[in-house]
């Protein structure tokens, strides 16, 4: 809503604070810039700056909130913002036809997006949508789950008992300050099944690429280095514009922008396996709400079809290849946890692996570092597969790992004051029924495989992915398995 407001209203900036879905004891904010994207350099740093060389906040005088008004200084908004954000992300459905026999369970997780949820998919003419009640209001205590974000094991357990009882469809979850979104849906066994951040991001990007009313010429997609490359196949087999940045939506969207000016694109959909997800220029940031407004429209198109979410999937991969990911996830926290990631960081960086999981690792990039250094000696290239231009990054705590040809790898990645691991799945030959002759998915010799990144929150997650052909027999992915140890 914040990141809308500031396009909405034409402002400056915006302030944000939010602990996103991190436990009761942190605290953050988001800053925004009048692009309505999150700032990035030189913005980050002169703002930063200008809060080094200011006194402590307790000693900076304020205007009493009546003054303020008097000099419009201060501004209270009003029901017209919210209004206006639920008629743009409507205009993103591309779905019209019935959609009231779905029946859906939504979750807030104690957060603030039950309300607009629920607005947002009722005036989209969904019935049946039954909320937790526990997790509704919001309260900064998270009484009901250990940890605030839907990617935990656990959290979304109210969620799954209310869709039984109520033999729901669909389940939505979003994180407590409503940019992120979770799914499940069932399959065709009939049970209620979560999918990974990859694997909606991979539905997303698909449904609003080939669904949309009225499609751009140059349609963009954009998704971080540590997501799955397939939405990149996708893009190539279907003529879109593909893009690649570093973790995180200030880059996916500030580089939205960059394109649309440069290369005379339309922003289609963006995201990050964290799930991050991005429908549209209507808001230039990840959005909980539009996106699951989205994956409730792609469900009822499904359902018109006689097929579920799931199914889609499986279409999907049947023609662009099935891709695999997994996860686990550490903590450490404190000071002694920061020093921890610290030793984990430094020692991945200086003596990374020479296999993974049987294969040669065939380049790291250190993100920390201008160039990148090949153990087959390859003068580095700088450049993403299938992407002409070199990707341009200021430094970070990031190292990702590529392993050889076609085959999977994995790394280490900071969240939070987690850590994670993508870990190896098995190798499978394909989906049923495939074509004869499809191509294998590959990635490139040049495309990073997985990522070792430090976060400020204390954290590391390890990662794999696994283009795997899209000939034979093996399962759809099942997504991510995240546990904490």
């Amino acid at each position: 809503m914040t990141a809308f407001a500031v396009l909405h209203l034409k402002a400056a900036a915006a302030v944000m604070v939010t602990a996103s879905h991190n436990p009761p004891e942190y605290n953050g904010y988001k800053v925004y810039w009048g692009n309505g994207a999150q700032i990035i350099p030189p913005h980050d740093h002169a703002i930063a700056a200008e809060i080094e060389a200011s006194p402590p906040a307790k000693d900076i005088p304020l205007l009493p909130v009546e003054d303020a008004r008097r000099r419009r200084l201060r501004r209270d908004l009003g029901e017209d913002v919210g209004r206006a954000y639920l008629d743009a992300i409507a205009r993103q459905r591309s779905f019209r036809g019935p959609v009231a026999e779905l029946r859906l369970v939504t979750t807030a997780l104690h957060g603030v997006g039950a309300r607009w949820l629920r607005q947002a998919l009722g005036e989209a003419g969904f019935v049946h949508i039954h909320e937790v009640a526990e997790q509704r209001e919001p309260d900064g205590t998270f009484p009901t789950v250990r940890f605030p974000n839907p990617e935990e094991p656990g959290a979304l357990d109210l969620a799954f008992a209310l869709a039984e009882r109520e033999r729901a469809d669909l389940v939505l979850a979003n994180d407590p300050d409503a940019d992120r979104l979770a799914v499940a849906a069932r399959d065709a066994s009939g049970g209620m099944r979560s999918f990974g951040g990859n694997e909606i991001g991979v539905l997303l990007g698909h449904y609003l690429l080939t669904q949309a009313r009225s499609a751009p010429a140059r349609p963009l997609l954009i998704a971080t280095i540590v997501s799955s490359t397939q939405l990149g196949v996708i893009a190539r087999d279907l003529g879109a514009l593909y893009e690649e940045t570093l973790t995180g939506f200030k880059w996916i969207a500030n580089r939205a922008l960059e394109v649309e000016r440069s290369q005379g694109a339309a922003f289609v959909f963006g995201y990050e396996e964290a799930l991050g997800y991005a429908a549209g220029t209507a808001v230039r940031d990840k959005d909980g709400i539009s996106a699951g407004l989205v994956f409730a429209d792609l469900a009822a198109w499904c359902r018109s079809r006689g097929t579920t979410a799931w199914g889609y999937l499986e279409e999907i991969q049947r023609r662009h290849g099935l891709f695999l990911a997994g996860q686990r996830s550490f903590t450490f926290p404190g000071a002694t946890g920061l020093a921890t990631i610290g030793r984990i960081m430094d020692g991945f960086r200086s003596a990374p692996p020479a296999r993974i999981g049987g294969f040669a690792v065939a380049a790291v990039k250190d993100y920390a570092r201008p160039a990148r250094l090949e153990r087959d000696r390859v003068r580095a290239r700088g450049r993403i597969a299938g992407h002409p231009a070199p990707l341009r990054h200021r430094a970070e705590d990031q190292v990702l790992l590529r392993a050889a040809r076609g085959a999977g790898g994995g790394g280490v990645r900071g969240a939070g004051d987690r850590a994670g691991a993508d870990a190896p799945r098995p190798a499978g030959r394909g989906l049923p029924g495939s074509r004869a002759g499809a191509r294998p998915a590959r990635l490139s010799p040049d495309r990073p495989l997985t990522g070792c990144r430090r976060g400020s929150n204390n954290g590391v997650q390890l990662g794999s992915k696994h283009p795997r052909s899209s000939r034979g027999r093996s399962r759809p992915c099942a997504g991510r398995d995240p546990r904490e140890v």
